[in-house]
């Protein structure tokens, strides 16, 4: 599918298919260059990283990518070497994995890693992330929380993420975990942000003028806090149950967009 504008962010739900259609997978190839594709796999949010890197590896050589490194990065003094920043100079995309989004801001966050990342997002780099890899994107970042819970204030635990996509809450495996009631909380507490859950085999692709397309097999659910009439956010305890109106709420399957900027569906109808 041709764009109008350049991708810059693919925001993957986690539990992307890995063994039939690979539609996200393939699209990520797709997009950082196909067969001239260079991948680089940031493996610093799993436990697991030599495991994880091989497997994502594999599939992306298998789909036709011209190079893929895995890249674990476990300390921030490996995120400010020189010789880390060098590796990933010939890189199209980054991906990040699922595993603990803290690790990914903790370990990466202001560190000559991070500031490569910003110089060139906007430029020429990919950035790709799943599960905890695309709760990281945003610049308030949920990192905890109940799920399938009614919402209250202490169902959802916030922290700063990476800030690739400003204005925006991420969250991922979202209908399969029942997140919507942490989603509200953190929007709730953030009433200028948009709220956007991602559901699994699900992603949003980003572009320059600021519009995001869903793609994949689920949907995606945006939470609109703008014209929040009333919350009890602010004067409840922590586990009385969240009051809150006049939100707005957005469900968008594959193939819809979204204008980030003026908050608005972007409808095509192909009558083919």
């Amino acid at each position: 599918m041709e764009r109008d504008s350049r991708v810059y962010l693919i925001i993957i739900g986690g539990g992307e298919d890995k063994n039939a259609h690979m539609e996200i997978l393939e699209e990520v190839v797709r997009l950082s260059g196909g067969k001239n594709a260079n991948i680089a796999i940031i493996t610093t949010a799993t436990n697991y990283p030599l495991e994880v890197g091989e497997e994502y590896k594999k599939i992306f050589y298998d789909i036709g990518a011209n190079f893929v490194d895995t890249i674990n990065i476990e300390s921030r003094k490996e995120a400010n070497n020189k010789q880390t920043i060098r590796n990933l100079e010939d890189s199209d995309c980054l991906f990040f994995t699922g595993g603990d989004q803290l690790r990914i801001s903790s370990i990466l966050g202001g560190t000559e890693f991070h500031r490569f990342i910003q110089q060139r997002i906007k430029k020429d780099l990919i950035i790709a992330g799943t599960s905890a890899g695309a709760s990281m994107m945003s610049e308030v970042m949920v990192v905890a929380g109940d799920d399938e819970d009614a919402p209250r204030k202490s169902t959802v635990k916030l922290a700063p993420g990476m800030g690739f996509i400003k204005g925006v809450i991420i969250d991922q495996h979202f209908n399969q975990r029942g997140r919507i009631g942490r989603l509200l909380g953190a929007v709730a507490q953030n009433p200028y942000t948009l709220g956007i859950g991602i559901d699994e085999d699900t992603a949003i692709l980003l572009n320059e003028n600021d519009d995001i397309e869903v793609i994949g097999s689920g949907v995606i659910t945006i939470v609109d806090g703008k014209d929040i009439g009333y919350t009890n956010i602010s004067e409840q305890n922590q586990d009385e149950p969240l009051a809150i109106t006049g939100v707005r709420v957005h469900i968008l399957p594959t193939g819809y967009k979204y204008g980030l900027s003026n908050r608005k569906t972007i409808i095509e109808i192909n009558k083919g």
